[in-house]
């Protein structure tokens, strides 16, 4: 049982896999700041409020005490963060291992197969007919 669990912890892409959560979370941090530093007073700018998580609310009165806010700015906020995060990710890490596969791929010396040679029955078609050849 440990075997089995040391040949699965010692894979390549389980390391891989480790790794890509390390560097996602380091670089979530980042677009965050972006997001947050950046984008969010631009645009909070644009429909007066104090950032974009601040921006766009709607209030749903409430007659039994304070009424409820949705903020559309936040939603907003999250989809821009996204798309930053989904175009930098195929930009820096998709598109280029595209491009790395496509020439690892070009390099790659062609394998001509050899035609394949007649089957068993056309063979032996052929025998008969040189039999029926040599005994007329």
């Amino acid at each position: 049982m440990l075997s089995g669990f040391k040949a699965f912890i010692l894979r390549g892409n389980v390391i891989d896999l480790a790794v890509a959560v390390v560097i996602g979370a380091a670089f979530t941090a980042v677009v965050t700041a972006i997001v947050g530093s950046v984008f969010n007073p631009l645009i909070g700018a644009l429909f007066n409020a104090e950032s974009l998580a601040k921006a766009l609310p709607v209030v749903i009165p409430n007659t039994g005490g304070e009424d409820a806010v949705i903020y559309f700015g936040a939603v907003i906020a999250a989809l821009i963060q996204f798309l930053l995060i989904a175009i930098v990710v195929y930009f820096a890490i998709v598109a280029p291992m595209n491009y790395a596969n496509k020439l690892a791929e070009a390099r790659k010396p062609k394998v001509v197969e050899p035609e394949a040679g007649p089957t068993e029955t056309e063979l032996l078609l052929q025998i008969r007919d040189l039999l029926a050849k040599q005994n007329s």
